[in-house]
Parts: C-alpha cells; sequence; structure tokens
C-alpha cells in the first residue's frame, strides 16, 4: 500500500514522503496513530500544500533555532555519573542523559534522536555532542561528565 508519511519514521521514511509498506502496517498502525495518510489522488494534490506549511512553519521558527544555537555553543552542561576511583565510569553516558540535561538547563525538548555523539562516553572528563535543532541549523554543545 503507498502511503504519505506525516512523520519521520524510523526505517520506514522521512516526513510528507511517499512510501510503499505492507498493507496490514499501515492499516493497523501507521493511519490510525496519526502518523500516516493514504496516498490516493485527493491526499497526493494536498501533500505539496502540506509541504509549502511545512517550509512556512520551519522559516519562522529558525531565528528562536539560531538563538538558541548560539547560547549552547557557549554553555558547558554539566553531567553527574557515579564513577570508580580510576575515572570510568559505571555505564555510560547517553543521549537520554544529554537531552535531560538540556531540558533542565534551557527549558527545551530535544529528541534524543536528533543528539549525536561522535565517541562513546566512559569516562569522566569533558565532551562534545551535535545537535540537530533544524534542518538548516546543527551546533554542538559540550558537556562535562562529574562524579557524583
Amino acid at each position: 500500500m503507498e502511503i504519505i508519511l506525516l512523520q519521520d519514521i524510523d526505517k520506514v521514511g522521512g516526513k510528507f514522503e511517499l512510501v510503499k509498506v505492507k498493507d496490514g502496517y499501515a492499516r493497523n498502525y501507521l493511519i490510525p496513530q496519526g502518523l500516516a495518510i493514504i496516498a490516493n489522488k485527493g491526499n497526493l494534490k494536498r501533500l505539496e500544500e502540506f509541504k509549502r506549511r511545512e517550509q512556512a512553519k520551519l522559516a519562522r521558527e529558525l531565528h528562536q533555532v539560531e538563538e538558541l544555537a548560539e547560547k549552547l555553543k557557549t554553555t558547558v552542561l554539566k553531567i553527574p555519573a557515579k564513577a570508580g576511583v580510576s575515572g570510568k565510569i559505571f555505564g555510560s553516558v547517553t543521549t537520554v542523559q544529554i537531552a535531560a540535561a538540556l531540558r533542565e538547563a534551557f527549558g527545551v525538548e530535544i529528541e534524543r534522536r536528533k543528539i549525536k555523539l561522535p565517541e562513546e562516553v566512559k569516562m569522566l572528563g569533558t565532551y562534545t555532542a551535535v545537535l540537530e535543532l533544524h534542518p538548516d541549523v546543527d551546533t554542538s554543545v559540550n558537556f562535562e561528565v562529574f562524579a557524583e
């Protein structure tokens, strides 16, 4: 069945993309959850309107996102972790913990999937994460992992 996705879905496709999926997956999950619509003639005509609205929305948000990106570049987030004597932490710091620290410090909700860690964080120290805030704006944020 051909459908139009209304949101980004992992391993299926991006927002407003025309994709072909199994009938049961579309009928029983994607369409009832509001994640997709059937790709019929009427909806294909409305697809351009959806894309135009999304572009206008992203253009309005661009200025706010750029301001946030500038704040994030100059900030160092503090993330506590349990660590041994040698400085090795128990477990690792993940994107979930970084998203929680951003929410606490700035009051912004950033999806964990939009946070990329270039390396595994398994020791105390200072690291950098890359954030995809907007399709046109990527920024980095420094964070320090310290012992609780």
